[in-house]
């Protein structure tokens, strides 16, 4: 919002210097964004007359100058058009630095002498464009500065309002603030109408079809006007707070929005199919043209302003071209409404049509302003464009909007802001911005009953009213106090200690985490090959994607995972280890909520060690992640896992994969992804992957942690050989040895395999190392041999083995 020093001046007396009055807007939460100085330095602008203008002799589109100040005549070359001899001009002597830090120098330009150079009001900084020079009124004194003669000196403030602050988007509402600090009372404009003899009621209506969507709309018919330029001083007052002027009536309604905040809308009375207006939601599909010549398709729930046959304007957000004013208009048709604020941002952000009225309308407008805003305007347009206001006034105000009611007590604003406040104190600063209080004295505490006006619909709760407090204190005399508060220490709940149990394992292990999103492009499950009745193609659909390619949420982490990876790939990073700890969400029957559980995916590929001259250059293989997961089961005490090499996931390779199971429960699956799916996400061969549900193992696993005295006696070994059948797995062996109960035994580990000389065909070489250790005695040979051989004839009855 911008406005001047000199406009809040016409509402309110204030001795606030330039520099105090932003310093002071600030600390009531009217933040100055930038301040700037209006004719500073820029005394060397002077007024002069051109004596005579001639063309120049070497070029069609420039003119040489005779240019009189008062006090001597110079030769100036202009390259405008729109100037004569007589007229009076802004002349900018040599020395003078303009905005823009253009410095005029003494030149030669097409062989003719220059001197300075004749302004524009954009070259001025009066304007941010301009068509041809600066032609200054008559009645100026010769040799005096240009800002000082026109009344121009002024300071601009550009303020950064909330969204919650539609109050300040006027002059007349930052006036209101100054006037509280001042302790100053607010002039508020006070038109005066000469109306003729039409009544407007006998020549157009106002028909409200939603009051919903329309509480208030307000209309005066304004005949006979002469469309033509405004008056210098509305141009320049329009400028100075970045708006372009267009026309005499036009620019009326925009001076009124920028004073009282209040759009208003002018519409050519005689381009008005019957006369009147009707005020309604639009039908859907319509097409609607405005005035940027664009054509709008409308929906339902858009709200449009009517004639007799069809829209003519989008309500609170531009007009139509059908009813637009032109230089041919005689007769005006003022609109002043009111309309809901969450109507006009729906239809100004689905058309990406964002206007100074729909800015205004969808923060919330003052209802009470509309009467007054439009007697404004139309005494405007009476006196500018010579226009006569037919008697009376259109007001459709079926039902008025509830004032809100909201109480204060002296000792919350003390509490919330450190100070000691009684409620006088507080009736004084709310009454001083317009809020109606009645002070109210009850057993245990002053209260102070507030009526809150139309024009602060932010207002809403009694903190908010201790926020206004705080504003009109100022927020530097609000003294800065330390919180008193008290250290608790929390554990976290089991699950998110187990969580990041996890994490820190696999970060540990050297693997790097990566956080994709929660949704993806269901295709990408058809570069996994997973099966067209497999699970995880049920999805959860997001209702208002982000994009296309992230339209439901995800069932696996695995796409992302490998994505991520072939991203990574791509920019050389070939040596990976990353992890995804996220959670998944499945679509459950009869319920609008999705289950969710938490998963980890894990990606491996390259190098096993860095590069380096003392590193190996071995490839990391299905192994490497194996003992991760290994490790990953035994902190989180789940036991009696079984590996098994049968599975049904499709993106491994066969063979080179497996999955992990507890009894009947899968806990996941790992291996080398199949070929196929390395080649549709462009992976490096011999990629290893691993898909671990989370939950299962937190549910399987032993939370507890026992403690086993360590013996101080010593261990003695055992190693066997026996030879068993190809096909007999390693997890089978030890399995069988497990089950065997020896009370002295104290781990078993397979040490070696062996297949080739020696070994019959059809058979292989398994030994094991069993350890045996007691905790009240040293074990003898005997008693060692006769257990070892219990491991033995467990083999030998379980898988026929044959010791070696």
């Amino acid at each position: 919002m911008k406005v001047t020093l000199n406009w809040l001046k016409e509402y309110v007396d204030f001795d606030y210097n330039a520099d105090d009055l932003s310093h002071r807007l600030t600390m009531t939460g009217l933040e100055v964004d930038a301040m700037e100085r209006l004719g500073e330095g820029l005394d060397t602008v002077i007024v002069a007359r051109l004596a005579d203008v001639q063309q120049h002799p070497d070029a069609d589109r420039l003119t040489v100058c005779t240019v009189d100040t008062g006090s001597a005549t110079q030769q100036v070359v202009c390259g405008a058009t729109n100037h004569k001899t007589g007229d009076l001009i802004a002349l900018a002597q040599v020395g003078t630095v303009l905005p823009g830090n253009f410095k005029i120098k003494k030149s030669k330009i097409r062989g003719q002498e220059s001197f300075g150079m004749l302004c524009s009001m954009s070259e001025m900084g009066l304007s941010e464009e301009s068509d041809g020079i600066m032609i200054l009124p008559s009645d100026l004194d010769l040799g005096r500065p240009v800002f000082e003669q026109l009344g121009l000196k002024d300071v601009m403030y550009e303020i950064g309002l909330t969204p919650n602050r539609p109050d300040c988007l006027s002059v007349v509402g930052v006036a209101r603030e100054v006037a509280a600090m001042a302790q100053a009372p607010l002039r508020l404009p006070e038109p005066v109408i000469s109306e003729n003899e039409t009544l407007v009621a006998e020549k157009t209506s106002v028909t409200l079809e939603d009051s919903n969507l329309c509480p208030r709309y307000a209309a005066r018919l304004i005949e006979n006007v002469k469309i033509g330029p405004s008056p210098e001083w509305l141009v320049r007052r329009l400028e100075t707070v970045g708006l372009r002027s267009i026309n005499n009536v036009v620019d009326v309604t925009n001076f009124v929005m920028m004073e009282l905040g209040q759009p208003l809308h002018a519409f050519d009375f005689n381009l008005l199919r019957e006369r009147r207006i009707v005020v309604r939601r639009a039908e859907e599909g319509a097409e609607f043209t405005t005035l940027d010549g664009q054509v709008r398709t409308l929906l339902a729930a858009d709200l449009v302003i009517c004639d007799g046959e069809g829209p003519i304007a989008l309500a609170g957000v531009m007009g139509g071209g059908n009813s637009e004013v032109s230089s041919e208009t005689t007769d005006i048709l003022l609109e002043s409404a009111y309309f809901n604020p969450l109507t006009i941002r729906r239809t100004s952000k689905r058309l990406g049509l964002h206007t100074d009225a729909s800015h205004r309308f969808e923060r919330g407008t003052d209802v009470d302003m509309v009467p007054l805003a439009l007697d404004r305007a139309s005494a405007l347009i009476a006196e500018l464009a010579s226009g006569q206001v037919a008697k009376g006034v259109v007001d459709e105000y079926p039902s008025a909007l509830p004032r809100r009611i909201v109480t204060i007590t002296a000792s919350k604003a003390s509490q919330v802001l450190g100070l000691e406040l009684d409620a006088d104190d507080i009736r004084l600063k709310l009454n001083s911005i317009g809020l109606k209080c009645d002070l109210q004295v009850d057993r245990s505490d002053e209260v102070v009953k507030v009526e809150i006006p139309n024009f602060r619909p932010d207002i809403e709760r009694e903190i908010d009213l201790v926020e206004e407090v705080a504003r009109l204190i100022g927020y530097d005399k609000i003294p800065v106090t330390m919180p008193v508060s008290s250290l608790t220490c929390q554990q976290l709940p089991v699950h998110l200690s187990r969580e990041r149990q996890v994490r820190d394992l696999l970060l540990q292990s050297g693997y790097s985490e990566v956080i994709n999103y929660s949704f993806y492009n269901p295709s990408c499950l058809d570069k996994l090959r997973l099966a067209e009745n497999d699970s995880r193609r049920q999805n959860v659909n997001i209702l208002n994607p982000l994009t296309e390619e992230q339209g439901v949420m995800r069932t696996s982490l695995v796409p992302s995972l490998l994505e991520t990876a072939s991203r990574n790939l791509a920019y050389r990073s070939e040596d990976l280890s990353l992890f995804e700890l996220r959670p998944v969400f499945q679509p459950v029957e009869n319920s609008e909520m999705a289950s969710e559980s938490l998963r980890l995916t894990a990606f491996l590929c390259g190098r096993r060690e860095s590069q380096g001259w003392a590193q190996s250059s071995d490839e990391a293989d299905f192994f490497d992640m194996k003992g991760v997961i290994e490790q990953l089961l035994s902190n989180l005490g789940v036991s009696d896992v079984c590996w098994q090499v049968e599975h049904d996931e499709a993106f491994y390779h066969p063979g080179k994969s497996c999955a992990i199971y507890q009894g009947e429960r899968l806990l996941g699956t790992l291996g080398e992804l199949h070929p196929e799916v390395i080649r549709n996400f462009d992976l490096a061969p011999s990629s290893i992957l691993c898909d671990v549900d989370i939950e299962a193992l937190f549910e399987l696993g032993d939370k507890t942690i026992k403690f086993k005295p360590l013996s101080r006696f010593p261990d003695v070994q055992r190693d066997s050989a026996f030879l068993v059948g190809v096909d007999v797995a390693a997890q089978q062996v030890l399995s069988i040895l497990n089950r065997v109960k020896i009370k002295d035994l104290e781990s078993i580990e397979l040490f070696d395999v062996y297949c080739g000389e020696g070994v019959p065909e059809g058979k292989k070489s398994l030994a094991i190392r069993a350890c045996y250790r007691a905790m009240d005695r040293t074990l003898t040979d005997e008693l060692i041999q006769n257990l070892h051989g219990k491991l033995i004839k467990a083999m030998e009855k379980e898988l026929g083995a044959e010791l070696r």
